[in-house]
């Protein structure tokens, strides 16, 4: 049974560069597609270049060099009011002076639409984030949950192609955030439109999103599903930035086919995936995920020992320190279920992880 057809993309990006100097890049050679309907997030640290990947598409930054298409047809020089895009920044940008109602009505006004229409629209878009009763209050006068729900309402009222958010939760407190994450996946799946959103949290990628784009430097370093991102990034920044990763330096001792012996600078040999291929004898570094690290047992895998450092308790699990000889401590996930004193401070502790869940980069 042969394959579905990868469906044409939204929005293509195609060799775009950005530099607002004329001498240093902050988008390097960028190419992305973005596909009808999807949820994709743009991560990365302050500086990677996602805020302006955005921008570019929205039509307030232009593109230095390559092109940018919307439904096949080129963007650069599409004006933003012409790109049929709605936006939402993380300071919202709702007018003070304006009701939720007027606010809603604005983009409408724009597009001429007819006083019924605008009515209408605006009522379908308050029920949409929930906030029916609330069209004559002034933004002074909503919370900061509010205010988010009526700006992500005045983005979707003209009903867009493509809703752009500029980490919107920014400004929100870590439960109001959480909760607010969930109600934009539920209305994405409700309404079927394409969401484009900015963020350096991974945590909220990863909750929220189809496909993940990874910037670093100006550059895509991975686009691909959350879970694919987090179990097998492409390389030690992406394995770094998404998720808790321990990472050691080491060196390539032997290879076979995908997987190859890595020797720690502390002597402990472990087998993983050659990510990258590299040849023996180079300098590497190794990372595996805390939660892959388990007490050993019987099963085939890597195993090694360890001193226990010192310990958190986290409330689901106990987040355990530990130090492998006189080298760089790392972090192993220990269930509430395991006795206390098999890794009390000072315990000397046998582990070990499965060679699948051990990936080796670059250093």
């Amino acid at each position: 049974m042969s394959a579905a057809p990868t469906p044409e993309p939204l929005v293509r990006f195609q060799g775009v560069q950005k530099s607002y100097d004329g001498a240093h890049l902050v988008v390097r050679d960028l190419n992305l597609d973005i596909y009808p309907g999807e949820f994709l997030s743009l991560l990365g640290p302050s500086g990677s270049g996602k805020t302006t990947c955005l921008m570019m598409l929205a039509g307030f930054e232009f593109p230095t060099a390559g092109s940018i298409f919307l439904e096949g047809q080129r963007l650069n020089n599409v004006p933003p009011h012409h790109r049929n895009l709605g936006m939402v920044f993380q300071n919202y940008a709702l007018f003070p002076h304006m009701t939720v109602e007027r606010n809603l009505e604005y983009p409408l006004r724009v597009r001429k639409l007819s006083t019924t229409d605008r009515a209408q629209r605006v009522k379908e878009a308050l029920a949409m984030v929930q906030m029916e009763g609330f069209a004559d209050r002034y933004p002074a006068q909503l919370s900061g949950g509010q205010q988010q729900r009526i700006a992500l309402a005045r983005a979707l009222v003209f009903k867009p192609k493509i809703v752009l958010m500029d980490e919107p939760l920014g400004a929100l407190d870590k439960q109001l955030r959480e909760h607010m994450q969930l109600e934009l996946k539920a209305l994405h799946h409700q309404l079927g439109v394409t969401f484009v959103y900015v963020t350096h949290d991974q945590s909220e990628a990863l909750t929220m999103s189809d496909r993940i784009a990874v910037f670093d430097q100006g550059v895509i370093q991975q686009v691909s599903r959350a879970s694919t991102l987090y179990e097998k990034p492409c390389n030690r920044f992406v394995a770094g930035f998404v998720g808790d990763s321990n990472q050691f330096a080491g060196t390539v001792r032997h290879t076979s086919d995908e997987d190859c012996m890595v020797e720690l600078t502390c002597g402990t040999r472990l087998r993983g995936l050659n990510v990258q291929q590299l040849p023996e004898g180079s300098p590497c570094v190794v990372a595996m995920r805390p939660e892959r690290i388990t007490p050993a047992g019987t099963d085939d895998g890597n195993q090694f020992e360890a001193s226990a450092v010192d310990e958190v308790y986290c409330g689901d699990h106990i987040r355990l320190r530990c130090r492998i000889d006189e080298g760089n401590t790392f972090f192993v996930k220990i269930p509430l279920t395991e006795d206390p004193g098999s890794h009390s401070p000072g315990t000397r502790i046998s582990l070990q992880v499965d060679p699948q869940h051990v990936r080796v980069f670059q250093p």
